[in-house]
């Protein structure tokens, strides 16, 4: 296998993995799906939407595109039209390195999945 095709492997196992990871989020009070879809310009975005009880859909998302002869991973929280979290746009030239900021992203949106839904919960009460 050539390099290209090992850096190919290398993002889709990233994607699966951060896939598998939002997936897995989960609040005893709120219904939640898992999402993933390809952008165009040769990206693709992941998460977990949650539902409240009050209709709003809660995103916890991270995405990487390829562009010219960079990648750029972003990943973040939003309540509607509110963002909760924005990590900042990261462009990078080496698909490792971006491979790399995408798992960080991952767990930085994942982390503070529990608090966020409990706070936005308190709010509706």
């Amino acid at each position: 296998m050539d390099g290209e095709s090992l850096a190919a492997v290398g993002l889709l196992e990233a994607l699966s993995r951060a896939s598998e990871i939002l997936a897995e989020l989960r609040h005893p009070f709120v219904r939640s799906e898992h999402f993933s879809y390809f952008l165009p310009s040769g990206g693709a975005r992941v998460g977990a939407a949650f539902i409240l009880p009050d209709g709003r859909e809660v995103r916890f998302e991270v995405s990487i595109v390829a562009a010219g002869d960079a990648f750029h991973v972003e990943g973040g929280i939003t309540a509607e039209d509110e963002t909760l979290l924005e990590l900042p746009r990261r462009t990078v030239k080496d698909i490792r390195e971006g491979v790399a900021v995408l798992d960080d992203y991952v767990a930085e949106v994942a982390a503070p999945a529990g608090p966020v839904l409990d706070r936005l919960l308190e709010e509706i009460a």
